[in-house]
C-alpha cells in the first residue's frame, strides 16, 4: 500500500508515468469511466477548500466510484476531541481510499501511519499540496512540451504557499531549471527551500522582487494570492495583499509563448482582462487537476489499466 504525502513519494519516473495515464484520460474519458464502481473514497477536509475537494470528488465520481466524508473539522469527530490516529482507523473501515486536508503539517503524515488505506495529502498547512504539483506539471507539459529547461517564475507568498513549496522541491529534478522568486521581503521562500533543495543541487534561481523586470525571461509564470488566513495580524495582509498585480501591460512584457498558472482561487492578484490573453492557463489547470487526480486514485488503488500504444 502507497501513499501520497510528499511530492518525492513518487520517482521522476513514476511522475512521467502518471502523468501520461492522465493525458490518456484528458483524450478518452469513457475508457476510465466504470474502473472504481464499487469504490469509495472519503474526502476528510478539516480547513475550507472548493477546487480541490470537489476535483476529487469529480475525479471519483467519473471513475465511476462514490465519496463521503466531511468538508470542515466542525462538522467532524474532530470538533469533541478525537485524534487525527483514530478517526482515519475508523475511515479505513468505510472507504478504499482517503485524500485529507489539514491546517496543521505533517498531520496526514501521521494520517498514514495508522491508516489501512492509501491517504493523499490534500494539502497540510503551509507545508505541501503534491496533487496540486501534479496538476501544476500536467499543466506545463501539455503547454511547453517538456519539464526541463524551463525559467519558472514563482510570485507572490512563497512564504506560506505550500503549492509553491511543493512545485520547487518537484522542478527541482528536472534538468535545465533556473527559478525567479519574486517576492517582498516578508514573503519570500522559507529558508529551508534554499538550504536544503536549490543550492545543494546547484539550481540557478534569484529572489527578486520586480514582476515586471522578471517577465521578459520567463517561460512560466506562476502567480500566487497573498493568503490571509495565514497571517497573524490583518494589517500585515493588508499592506501586502496587493504587492503583485498581473495585468495586459505586464503581460505585454512576456514572451509570445509564456504560460501563467495560479493554483486557484485568486483574489485580485490577476485581472479579469487577462483571462481573455491565450497564455492564461489557470482554468485549464483547474479542469487537469481531475484528470490528474483520477490518474492518482487509480494508481495508488492498483486499477490503471495499459495505455494505448502511441
Amino acid at each position: 500500500m502507497r501513499h501520497l504525502i510528499d511530492p518525492l513519494d513518487f520517482s521522476v519516473e513514476e511522475i512521467d508515468s502518471l502523468l501520461a495515464l492522465a493525458g490518456d484520460i484528458a483524450a478518452d474519458r469513457t475508457r476510465y469511466a466504470g474502473l472504481c464502481r464499487g469504490k469509495k473514497l472519503a474526502t476528510l477536509f478539516y480547513e475550507p477548500s472548493t477546487r480541490t475537494r470537489l476535483s476529487f470528488e469529480a475525479a471519483m465520481l467519473n471513475l465511476g466510484g462514490s465519496v463521503l466524508g466531511f468538508s470542515s473539522a466542525d462538522s467532524s469527530s474532530a470538533a469533541k476531541g478525537e485524534s487525527i490516529a483514530d478517526t482515519i482507523r475508523v475511515i479505513s473501515c468505510y472507504a478504499d481510499i482517503c485524500a485529507m486536508r489539514h491546517p496543521k503539517e505533517g498531520a496526514p503524515l501521521r494520517a498514514a501511519r495508522y491508516a489501512g488505506i492509501p491517504v493523499i495529502n490534500a494539502g497540510d498547512g503551509g507545508h505541501q499540496h503534491p496533487t496540486q504539483t501534479l496538476t501544476d506539471l500536467m499543466t506545463i507539459r501539455r503547454r511547453k512540451g517538456r519539464l526541463g529547461n524551463l525559467t519558472i517564475g514563482l510570485c507572490g507568498d512563497l512564504k506560506f504557499g505550500r503549492t509553491v513549496h511543493s512545485l520547487i522541491k518537484s522542478l527541482a529534478r528536472y534538468e535545465g531549471i533556473r527559478f525567479l522568486l519574486i517576492s517582498p521581503e516578508e514573503l519570500r521562500v522559507p529558508d529551508y527551500v534554499i538550504n536544503e533543495i536549490l543550492r545543494p543541487k546547484g539550481i540557478p534561481f534569484e529572489e527578486v522582487t520586480s514582476l515586471e523586470e522578471s517577465m521578459p525571461q520567463l517561460d512560466i509564470l506562476y502567480m500566487t494570492r497573498v493568503q490571509k488566513e495565514r497571517f497573524f495580524n490583518e494589517e500585515d495582509y493588508i499592506r501586502l495583499k496587493d504587492t503583485y498585480i498581473l495585468t495586459p501591460a505586464k503581460m505585454s512584457l512576456g514572451k509570445p509563448d509564456m504560460a501563467v498558472l495560479h493554483p486557484l482561487p485568486r483574489v485580485n492578484e490577476i485581472t479579469l482582462e487577462v483571462d481573455d490573453d491565450p497564455r492564461a492557463a489557470y482554468f485549464e489547470q483547474a479542469q487537469n487537476g481531475v484528470y490528474v487526480r483520477m490518474a492518482l486514485i487509480l494508481t495508488l488503488l492498483g486499477l490503471a489499466p495499459q495505455q494505448k500504444e502511441v
